[in-house]
């Protein structure tokens, strides 16, 4: 479905999840900026499959198989992560959480992996004889400089920005002190304040290390600050003297209150990210104070540093979750799922600043994670795509039902009610739409970050898939084109036109081209030259020495792909079988 123009696709795989991230090596590998999941959390009720056995809540083993079952799939997963800068997410309650944190570090051993407790049930679960739980886990596992930005704090638009301490707080910025975390010799100064009025006057050179501060002799009329604590010990300033005379000038620096202790006067700064803030429009200069510093106020949300403790209205499961899926599906229900509004928080501290990033969901369920990034490109105009891979598995108890009417896997009204068709697919088309499955315009408003009703849908597209196993010996041969066609769209970028069909010479899209036949080589490579949007060639051939030919002639920027080579060593490879 298309309503987003020539933005990439969002993509839904009906596939067993550990096939499809064996498939997405092949177009992935390396290349995915996020991984959310949110697992299934092996609390014994029979809620999930996979390759039909249940994991039994009286399984003497049912640990070890949910693990085995994990890691398969987190090992993959690593491999789709761009080792670079990327993230993985994963969700899970009390039951696993100590187990699933141990199998994090064994595989992502060059991560850094940290824990979250997010709020997202304020009512607790009625468990008696027990505390009533309000959280469940979040677990981020970061790759390479991949970093946590901040929270916006919507409360801060017209407020005065926070000023903080310019002395220094950390023992290991001691004065005098030499090794890791030392400071340099130029910032123990002192800082002249007028006794009259309160203000900085100035300040003076900075002192060696063996020249007691108590020799100073300050101007008339003024007092000499240096950075020393209450109980006497000497620190440093933040700023050598040289940055001091360059924030002080521009009235960022101030001296804010008399204390009788060894440091006379708090001196305050305005830290590095409230002058970016300035710099960028996020915060205006109102005017100046009669000391001479700025009064800063934000005209934007600020940004919070993130804690390892949520606690949030929008993160609520039952709001946020449960109702929005209410309103987006009204007729079918799905159980436990995730907070539409805390997906997205987890992703944007993440992809915020990547507006063309790919996020990966392989336990989709219904859709949250594609929901979530749809909403964090509306907000920026981004241009963010999500991959999201679900069976089609119905439950334990629609089974029974379905199995007294006759019916097994495969058959339509079985297929129908399958968490893909069902659930996942649909939401998505009513996300984007603004519109039910029933043709009606969505109840209620999108709440938080971005308000808006959510009749209004998205400027997004979507595409639908169902990965098969296929036999190699027709791909070898050039006579199952169409199964693999989508995943080289896929590997292409998900953008524009698909090619769908073998044809007798060649085929050119929108990102991408394909040659079946070696012997229109010129004319290809002239179709090539005029497709200014093509990154992608698919050379069909088990000629090596014609592959190699076709490479050398391709236009500049095209990365050549031989088939069906490359498709069939990557399940080689990655199955350990052909």
């Amino acid at each position: 479905m298309e309503r987003g123009g020539n933005k990439p696709y969002h993509t839904v795989i009906n596939a067993e999840n550990f096939h499809a991230l064996q498939t997405l090596l092949y177009t992935h590998e390396g290349k995915l900026d996020a991984i959310y999941i949110d697992p299934p959390y092996n609390t014994g009720a029979k809620d999930w499959k996979y390759n039909n056995d249940y994991v039994e809540a009286d399984d003497s083993y049912r640990h070890s198989k949910w693990l085995a079952m994990m890691e398969r799939r987190l090992k993959l997963a690593k491999r789709l992560l761009n080792p670079e800068n990327s993230v993985l997410i994963v969700t899970i309650d009390e039951k696993e959480y100590l187990r699933l944190g141990l199998l994090l570090e064994q595989i992502f051993i060059e991560a850094k992996v940290e824990m979250v407790s997010s709020v997202i049930n304020p009512k607790g679960t009625g468990r008696s004889g027990d505390f009533a739980r309000t959280n469940e886990f979040l677990f981020f596992i970061r790759l390479g400089t991949a970093t946590v930005s901040g929270r916006t704090d919507d409360s801060s638009v017209g407020t005065e920005v926070a000023w903080e301490t310019m002395r220094r707080r950390n023992l290991a910025s001691k004065r005098g002190r030499r090794g890791k975390g030392a400071c340099g010799p130029n910032q123990f100064y002192p800082i002249y304040v007028s006794e009259t009025t309160g203000a900085i006057v100035g300040r003076g050179d900075p002192l060696p290390a063996d020249t007691p501060h108590t020799n100073i002799l300050p101007p008339k009329g003024t007092v000499a600050v240096f950075p020393i604590r209450a109980d006497g010990t000497e620190m440093n300033w933040e700023y050598t003297d040289s940055a001091f005379d360059k924030w002080w000038s521009k009235g960022y620096i101030r001296a804010n209150g008399k204390k009788n202790e060894p440091q006379p006067y708090i001196i305050q700064h305005l830290p590095n990210k409230a002058r970016k803030e300035i710099d960028s429009g996020a915060v205006t200069v109102d005017g100046k104070r009669g000391d001479g510093t700025v009064i800063a106020r934000y005209v934007e949300a600020s940004s919070k540093h993130v804690t390892t403790q949520w606690d949030f209205t929008s993160h609520s499961a039952e709001h946020g979750g449960t109702g929005i899926l209410k309103a987006v599906l009204p007729e079918r229900r799905f159980p436990f799922p995730k907070s539409l509004y805390a997906v997205e928080d987890a992703l944007r501290f993440f992809v915020a600043d990547k507006p063309n990033s790919i996020i990966l969901d392989f336990f989709s369920g219904s859709g949250t994670t594609a929901h979530a990034v749809m909403r964090l490109n509306k907000q920026d105009g981004g241009q963010r795509q999500c991959i999201s891979i679900t069976n089609n598995e119905v439950s334990a108890d629609e089974q029974k039902a379905l199995r007294k009417k006759g019916l097994r896997p495969g058959d339509a009204e079985w297929e129908a009610l399958g968490i893909c068709d069902y659930i996942t697919k649909p939401r998505i088309r009513a996300a984007i739409t603004g519109q039910t499955p029933e043709d009606e315009p969505i109840k209620g408003d999108y709440k938080f970050t971005d308000e808006f009703p959510m009749a209004d849908g998205f400027e997004e597209n979507a595409e639908f898939f169902t990965l098969t196993y296929e036999a190699p010996r027709p791909i070898a041969h050039n006579k199952s084109f169409s199964i693999i066609a989508p995943l080289l769209w896929l590997k292409a970028g998900a953008r524009g036109k698909r090619i769908d069909k073998r044809c007798d010479d060649f085929a050119v899209a929108d990102t991408y081209a394909v040659l079946f036949d070696l012997d229109v080589t010129a004319a290809f490579i002239a179709a090539l030259a005029k497709a200014k949007d093509c990154r992608m060639a698919f050379i069909v051939t088990d000629d090596d020495r014609g592959f190699q030919t076709v490479c050398g002639e391709l236009p500049p920027g095209i990365e050549a792909v031989r088939l069906y080579e490359s498709y069939l060593t990557n399940f080689t490879i990655n199955t350990g079988r052909d």
